[in-house]
């Protein structure tokens, strides 16, 4: 009996070692594909010896740098929303950190450092002159303070977007299992597959308001880019680090002297039900001299693709104090 059990066993891996065969071949051949079709939006530019992206449009004496939460894998289909209440006020920025959008990967560590000199390097290199306004979602409020600690000379004022608080992201778990699981869904073409079944880019964009508000190109781009970048080494260096980075920003200290205003989504009247993430976003106005919350209520974590109008609103008044 024994014996029969191996084998069955022995047959089920082989089945399974053949099925991950064909995805790989899959999902290879969907990628070569793929690349054809996706172009950068901006510009490329050299950064640290490799290519960085950056899109802009607008005009205006301010620039709004836009920085990406962590795995958002196009960070120019996810912020525009917002493009067409702000290009008339402003000039926007929106950049691709490597191993996103249409950047390059590198093998340079994600500490946060090293991430601010290469956003610096690109906004120098491309052109861009302060002072800047950084909106930054989720785990971009690190770079943005700690861009703002480094070059304060160079930004008069942050608005983060469900972004987190550095004494939050310093205790919180790194959760770097995610895009591992992201990976290996990519990777083998299983999440290839997923895409053919009726509801699952919405169930995907489910915090982003199921990308209502994105054209049909831009929920195409985010599509393609989640196909070949989700779950990449830099993504997974940028998790992996998290902690470290949050020390490094409350090393640089605290209030920062400019304005700085938080968003919070209200997540559907679900607020109170994560205690750590609601009391660190009540205490993120304090890292600067005048600091302000608000909650917005009916949305969720992708707040900028619930309530475009309001953040907006929110950056205008840090672009024209």
């Amino acid at each position: 009996m024994w014996r029969r059990v191996r084998k069955i066993v022995v047959y089920l891996l082989a089945i399974l070692v053949g099925l991950a065969g064909i995805g790989t071949v899959y999902q290879w051949y969907g990628s070569v594909q793929d690349k054809k079709s996706y172009k950068p939006v901006g510009k490329l530019y050299e950064v640290a010896g490799s290519k960085m992206h950056l899109y802009t449009e607008g005009e205006g004496d301010t620039t709004i740098v836009f920085a990406s939460g962590w795995g958002t894998v196009n960070p120019y289909a996810d912020f525009s929303p917002l493009y067409e209440g702000l290009k008339s006020h402003a000039k926007i920025a929106v950049y691709d950190r490597f191993g996103y959008g249409y950047s390059d990967m590198t093998d340079r560590k994600r500490d946060i450092d090293t991430i601010t000199n290469e956003i610096h390097e690109l906004l120098l290199v491309s052109g861009q002159k302060p002072p800047y306004v950084f909106a930054a979602h989720s785990l971009g409020s690190l770079e943005a303070i700690r861009y703002a600690q480094r070059f304060p000379e160079e930004v008069k004022g942050i608005l983060l977007t469900e972004g987190g608080s550095p004494e939050y992201y310093k205790t919180s778990p790194e959760l770097t299992f995610i895009p591992w699981i992201h990976s290996g869904l990519r990777t083998t073409g299983l999440l290839r597959a997923l895409y053919h079944f009726n509801g699952f880019p919405e169930w995907v964009a489910n915090q982003s308001n199921g990308d209502m508000l994105l054209t049909e190109e831009r929920k195409e781009l985010n599509r393609k880019a989640t196909l070949l970048k989700v779950g990449n080494r830099n993504m997974r260096d940028e998790i992996r680090q998290s902690r470290e980075n949050a020390e490094i920003v409350l090393a640089g200290g605290k209030p920062l002297n400019i304005p700085l205003t938080v968003l919070t989504a209200d997540y559907f009247g679900k607020l109170a039900d994560d205690r750590a993430w609601k009391d660190n976003e009540a205490a993120l106005p304090s890292w600067s001299v005048s600091g302000k919350q608000i909650i917005v209520q009916d949305s969720s974590h992708y707040l900028h693709s619930y309530h475009p109008e309001l953040v907006v609103d929110e950056l205008l008044r840090l672009v024209n104090p």
